[in-house]
């Protein structure tokens, strides 16, 4: 199952710069999902992180890996968000950073549903660039009314 840009924007309220999933790969329904951030110079934290020698921010890996979560947790439970509610990151553990990451690389996310208990999903995420690891992290979200 794959998710062009269009589709994935169905699932997630980010835009630019914030959206951090280009496109869906495979998708397991309550099991596990594969998506991919192109890595662009052009992306404004590069500006300041660094000028001389741009590397992807490690907090900008997990939103990347958090917003795969947001789409698996989504497209599990109901198929597509209703208006309104949004999946929101409530917990981070267990995160190793294992190489840098640059423009002109293809970040692969990797999101595993671990368990969901009473609207709580943990996740078992990596991020991984021509097949070696980047970062790894269990991730936890639940879903929220916007604005709530």
């Amino acid at each position: 199952m794959d998710m062009n840009i269009n589709e994935v924007k169905n699932f997630l309220p980010h835009r630019y710069p914030f959206l951090l999933i280009d496109r869906v790969i495979s998708f397991e329904s309550g099991k596990n999902l594969t998506a991919i951030k192109n890595i662009s110079f052009n992306e404004p934290q590069f500006t300041g992180h660094f000028p001389d020698q741009p590397i992807m921010p490690g907090v900008l890996i997990i939103e990347a890996m958090a917003q795969a979560t947001g789409i698996l947790a989504f497209k599990s439970e109901v198929g597509r968000p209703e208006i309104g509610q949004i999946y929101m990151l409530v917990g981070v553990d267990k995160v190793r950073f294992k190489r840098i990451v640059e423009p002109g690389d293809q970040l692969e996310i990797y999101a595993e549903v671990v368990t969901v208990k009473r609207g709580m999903w943990k996740f078992n995420c990596t991020a991984k660039v021509e097949g070696e690891l980047v970062t790894s992290a269990e991730i936890l979200c639940t879903q929220k009314k916007a604005n709530s």
